[in-house]
């Protein structure tokens, strides 16, 4: 002590105190690091982003140099502490240092630089990187040791320091990424990004154009016929079938007729010339495959198969499309409401309505794992073709059947429970 007076070392203490606090900031500063803004930084050109991607590639040498630097620290500190307690207060003040050291280094060491490594990681974490670096080499024996021993004693355990976890996100997490954004991204853009997210979970059959509904030429009908549905058709390609759509021949673009049209008279063969080959989809394809599948086969429309080679529906690449960015067709066909409101909080809905667009519309949570159209999911859930004027309840939705006509429920009436037991309230009152 009385080699080194107080005040050396005291500012030896004070030094000791700001280098724990540095390498404490650090440790949570490059832990609590966005890698995937790292990675975009990196790919910038930012040098200290580089600097400190390249260390976080080997996350246990980085933290190894830090605990080592930081350990050294503070026994040192502890130590100094405890001979200006002797020096100062005798043989109390040594039982005293442990105590003030504690709390010394707990706000100003840990909990402070901590707490603002917390909130400004990047701040911290790239300019000590031009720190931690050199002291990494200058470490290389100890930290290699401690490591070694640290990861033997991890694989005692079963824990592989290869298994680290992926850096890759599921979707479900991309999807809360997403949703957190806030005033990042527009809120359009969100939904446009959540919804290709959806792809994965809905199927060509959720959106296709089914058998019934579609707008299609029959060879087996009169020329007359076929130049009616041409020229009043408001679609710009149609499939060409002979008397049901499982002969399906092929496809036509309207595009291609605009000459022939004009002209007074036009033949079957005429047609077949202009029909290209059906290009055929299976059921259950997932909408990102089929996005895919479209782009590299160059078509805009499939017909949906089962499997058993029967027609089920049409498939477009506008309808995958709309599925992404929301309805922008102009065609008169698709502006038809299935969803009619009501006065007293119900909704007059046709059978053939998709399950998927009542949710979206509605907000509801009718199951889509099974039947896809209102019409399937009632008479799937009554095993039976229902009566008119018939009431049921499907989970939490009071459905009542208004019109059944050829096999089929073409209309009911529905409403979500609360929203009948909040009328009856109303009623109550």
């Amino acid at each position: 002590m009385d080699d080194y007076p107080p005040g050396i070392l005291l500012g030896a203490l004070i030094a000791l105190i700001f280098l724990s606090a540095f390498f404490s900031s650090s440790e949570t500063g490059m832990m609590a690091l966005n890698r995937y803004r790292l990675r975009h930084l990196a790919r910038q050109g930012h040098k200290g982003a580089r600097r400190v991607e390249k260390m976080l590639e080997r996350t246990d040498r980085v933290l190894g140099v830090i605990l080592v630097g930081n350990n050294l620290v503070n026994n040192a500190a502890a130590t100094l502490a405890a001979l200006l307690g002797l020096y100062w207060f005798g043989e109390l003040g040594t039982m005293m240092a442990p105590v003030a050291i504690t709390i010394v280094m707990l706000i100003f060491s840990e909990v402070t630089p901590k707490t603002f490594a917390a909130l400004r990681p990047e701040a911290i974490a790239f300019p000590a990187s031009l720190i931690l670096k050199p002291l990494q080499w200058l470490f290389t024996p100890v930290v290699w040791a401690v490591n070694g021993i640290g990861n033997f004693i991890l694989s005692v355990f079963g824990v592989r320091r290869d298994e680290q976890d992926s850096d890759h996100l599921s979707p479900e997490e991309l999807r809360t990424v997403v949703n957190e954004a806030g005033g990042l991204i527009p809120e359009k853009h969100q939904r446009m990004l959540l919804n290709i997210l959806d792809l994965e979970k809905a199927t060509v059959e959720d959106i296709m154009i089914p058998r019934n509904e579609m707008v299609g030429i029959d060879l087996d009908n009169d020329m007359d016929d076929i130049l009616a549905t041409l020229r009043t058709s408001q679609h710009t390609r149609l499939p060409v079938y002979k008397d049901d759509p499982n002969n399906m021949i092929g496809l036509l673009h309207l595009r291609r007729l605009s000459r022939l049209l004009q002209r007074q008279e036009i033949t079957k063969a005429d047609l077949m010339q202009h029909t290209v080959e059906p290009y055929f989809v299976p059921e259950g394809t997932q909408l990102h495959r089929q996005l895919i599948n479209f782009q590299s086969v160059k078509r805009r429309i499939g017909v949906v198969v089962d499997e058993y080679g029967d027609v089920l529906g049409l498939i477009t690449l506008e309808d995958i499309l709309e599925e992404i960015v929301g309805e922008f067709t102009t065609d008169l066909a698709s502006s038809s409401q299935d969803i009619h409101p009501q006065e007293d909080g119900s909704y007059v809905i046709d059978g053939s309505a998709t399950l998927r667009d009542i949710n979206r519309i509605l907000h509801w949570h009718l199951a889509t794992d099974g039947p896809k159209t209102l019409n399937g999911l009632i008479t799937e859930y009554l095993q039976d073709i229902p009566d008119s004027n018939m009431s049921v309840r499907i989970d939490d939705y009071l459905v009542e059947i208004m019109q059944v006509k050829d096999n089929m429920v073409k209309a009911v009436n529905m409403r979500h429970i609360n929203a009948f037991l909040a009328t009856l309230e109303t009623d109550t009152e």
